[in-house]
């Protein structure tokens, strides 16, 4: 059953259709009614007709009289509507009465492939890799609550001639040594020493090279080595993303080595298709539409001058093998912005050579930096890249702090230190993900630890205060499905912000944006605080409006929790 906002939206959409095929209804919020339809104006320019006139024909061809208790033309066109308090108790009964909270399955289902997080072996996990991680993360969890067949690759850089050098290191230390180091999560070490010994010692830089070769050819010996240097690295990103609470596992690995067999095949396509061109040595494709600052042709490598493949091989290895193997419709990329031009042209050039039809979307879902408070790459004190897992470590610590200084309700340290985790954590992710994607934000402790405004804390303590309602009063929610008595102004409003779950869920889902479900979330908390603040709840007047206002605080506490769950983020039941 479709929700009542899409309900609404569909029943315009059908008398603009009336008026004229095609129209947008342009359905917005409004101070002045509950929604406004401002579709008329661009209709009225299009006919020709004045905007008025065509505003009171869309209202004269809308049935909408069980939805809304007021239909109106106002301004030079606008239509403004109130929802009827029966209608809007009704969809908060059957939003309540089921665990998908209104959200309809999408019809039809499509299988989605989230390429994201792809740190490099032999490498700690960075801030850099924070954003791919958890918005990545995020849109998994919405596209699969939504009904889609989701499919997490993790694009970890596993191959290339670093391992050269990585091997020779870890034979130079004996591979008991080397993997004790390797274990204790100091990644970084490890390839610092590796590094070194390539910059100082002529005759390990050559043996390098020469372990490039071997690996290259396959060599058992070789690549049994190099897969201790993977599993080893695997281990050690999984117990970032168990600390960060995402889904990420081990078998989600498809690292850029998964394609090496393939790229010859790559090339062999296109030069059947006649899409390569051999330029200084190299065999290239050019896309149209892509220019350099001169305004020449901008060459895709697909094959070096010296034979070798570059990551532009494996990326179109890897979005044939989606498409093809996996049957994927649709292809997320969760990758830095500066990659943009990179990732159309291996878009593009897989249009052009039949591996990505036009049914299938390739979607660079497009981030920014995370900055520090001096507005420049967040960094260690020391100028140093700061490691997730250190990140993640301070959160909790910050975070237990924080609630120390607030008197926590439970006093149980273990059950504080829990909760500490969650609140760090998730002050961590909600800071990120809040903000939209595409723009840099500043990693600021203070700001997303704070018990205000659009944070993670501030929302976690809306469902907590929630929940501790029900605790204070020794009662059971009532029984879901309860249908709500709308007469208080807040009563409404908390409605209002309610029944636009289901069609937030859908528009993150559709955009890709997940800051538009913190926004909900933190608009939904602020409304549920009004109404707290000025509708006696335990003290209602009456026992039909305690179990109405109690119905309102049991639906918005699960609204709160499963919102936050679809973020990768804990609703704790105190704090």
């Amino acid at each position: 059953m479709p929700d009542l906002l899409q309900t609404l939206a569909d029943r315009l959409a059908a008398a603009f259709a009336e008026v004229a095929p095609g129209a947008d209804p342009v359905l917005r919020r409004s101070d002045r009614a509950d929604f406004q339809a401002n579709g008329a104006l661009a209709l009225a320019k299009r006919l020709g007709r004045p905007p008025q006139e065509v505003a009171e024909a869309v209202v004269e061809a809308a049935d909408l009289g069980d939805l809304c208790e007021r239909v109106e033309v106002s301004g030079p066109g606008f239509v403004n509507l109130t929802l009827a308090a029966d209608a809007l108790a009704g969809a908060l009964a059957t939003m309540g009465a089921d665990d998908r909270l209104g959200v309809a399955r999408s019809e039809p289902a499509e299988r989605v492939v989230v390429d994201y997080s792809a740190p490099n072996v032999a490498k700690e996990m960075h801030v850099g890799h924070l954003r791919s991680t958890i918005i990545g993360d995020a849109l998994v969890r919405v596209l699969g609550f939504l009904g889609h067949e989701v499919i997490r690759e993790n694009h970890v850089g596993d191959w290339g001639t670093p391992f050269g050098m990585l091997i020779e290191h870890l034979l130079d230390l004996g591979e008991a040594a080397a993997l004790k180091e390797l274990s204790v999560g100091d990644l970084d070490a490890f390839y610092r020493e590796a590094r070194a010994s390539f910059d100082a010692d002529p005759a390990f830089r050559e043996r390098s090279r020469r372990r490039v070769v071997l690996l290259q050819a396959k060599d058992p010996e070789t690549l049994r080595l190099w897969q201790l240097l993977v599993a080893e690295s695997v281990r050690a990103f999984q117990e970032v993303y168990d600390t960060l609470g995402v889904l990420l596992r081990p078998e989600d690995v498809v690292g850029e080595s998964a394609y090496n067999d393939q790229l010859p095949e790559i090339v062999a396509e296109l030069e059947a298709k006649g899409l390569l061109v051999e330029d200084q040595g190299a065999r290239c494709v050019f896309p149209p539409g892509f220019t350099n600052r001169e305004g020449q042709p901008l060459p895709l490598i697909v094959q070096k001058s010296d034979g070798g493949f570059g990551y532009a091989a494996t990326d179109l290895a890897a979005i044939r093998d989606r498409v093809q193997r996996l049957g994927a419709r649709r292809l997320l990329y969760v990758v830095g912005a500066p990659q943009a031009q990179h990732l159309q042209m291996c878009f593009a050039v897989a249009r052009l050579a039949g591996w990505l039809p036009e049914a299938v979307d390739a979607e660079h879902v497009a981030f920014g930096s995370v900055l520090g408070t001096d507005g420049k790459m967040f960094r260690t004190r020391a100028g140093g890249t700061v490691k997730l897992a250190d990140l993640l470590q301070e959160a909790v610590a910050r975070a237990e702090a924080a609630l120390a200084e607030r008197g926590q309700e439970d006093e149980d340290p273990a059950a504080r230190r829990a909760v500490a985790r969650q609140l760090g954590i998730g002050a961590v992710k909600y800071a990120d993900l809040a903000t939209e994607r595409t723009r840099d934000y500043v990693f600021d402790w203070d700001r997303m630890l704070a018990f205000e405004g659009n944070t993670g804390p501030y929302v976690q303590y809306a469902h907590a205060r929630i929940r501790s309602i029900f605790r204070r009063a020794a009662t059971d929610p009532p029984r879901r499905g309860t249908r709500p008595v709308l007469e208080a102004p807040e009563e409404r409003a908390l409605a209002l912000a309610l029944v636009a779950f289901p069609q937030t869920v859908a528009e993150v889902a559709h955009s890709a944006f997940p800051h538009r479900l913190c926004q909900f979330l933190s608009e939904l908390a602020s409304t549920f605080t009004a109404f707290y603040e000025t509708c006696p709840v335990l003290r209602a007047e009456t026992e039909e409006r305690r179990q109405s206002r109690l119905a309102l605080c049991d639906l918005t506490a699960r609204v709160l929790a499963k919102g936050l769950d679809l973020l990768g983020i804990a609703a704790p039941e105190r704090m």
